[in-house]
């Protein structure tokens, strides 16, 4: 891991949970890893960033609009809250997007913070220059978010153990992951990225 890493956990939020408006298969499973992930971070006092659907009730993005989704994730509804279950750390960053009529809103990258900052550009505010993504889900908004991250320069790596998709055709996640692997992202599981950390620790001068 890079000494000014970051993690970006992607969309846990009950409408995308089982029981939610727009469910990923398993996309609970999540929870347990990326609480894991936020507790080493957090160790660490590396940035995390908890990503969010936030549409408006009109939005293109729904089928009564001409989108191709059932409404989800809709401002101050409860199926827009982040998962109980996910233990957020104090300082979480969050990060909304499709907040606009027109927006789909699938990557992170184009969303913003509470008071109105790209998070591209808070990202090179804070001089990061990688992010560790998990989340939902994993062949739309993971996919999405990381391939704007490597376009706009930033080095990524994919939690394998940490994303789940909505498979609309069989196969869309693996496809997805390949096609982030192509454009330039790296994966990782738990054990290597604490393992990173580690030896990172271990080889880093005193402060």
């Amino acid at each position: 891991m890079q000494r000014r890493a970051a993690l970006l956990v992607v969309d846990v939020q009950l409408d995308f949970c089982p029981g939610g408006a727009l469910a990923v298969p398993d996309g609970d499973q999540v929870l347990r890893p990326l609480n894991r992930y936020m507790e080493l971070f957090n160790l660490r006092s590396a940035p995390i960033f908890a990503s969010r659907d936030w549409h408006p009730e009109q939005s293109k993005h729904f089928r009564e609009q001409g989108g191709v989704w059932p409404p989800h994730c809709v401002q101050g509804t409860l199926g827009a809250d982040f998962h109980p279950g996910l233990r957020l750390p104090e300082g979480t960053i969050v990060i909304s997007k499709g907040m606009a009529a027109w927006d789909n809103g699938y990557s992170a990258l184009q969303g913003v913070t509470e008071n109105g900052t790209p998070f591209a550009m808070l990202l090179r505010r804070m001089e990061l220059d990688r992010l560790y993504v998990g989340g939902l889900a994993t062949d739309y908004c993971v996919k999405e978010s990381v391939l704007d991250a490597l376009r706009e320069g930033f080095g990524v790596t994919v939690l394998t153990d940490a994303i789940r998709g909505v498979e609309v055709q069989p196969g869309d996640s693996e496809r997805a992951l390949q096609a982030m692997l192509t454009a330039g992202a790296s994966q990782a599981t738990f054990a290597s990225v604490r393992s990173s950390l580690q030896a990172e620790g271990e080889t880093r001068p005193p402060a």
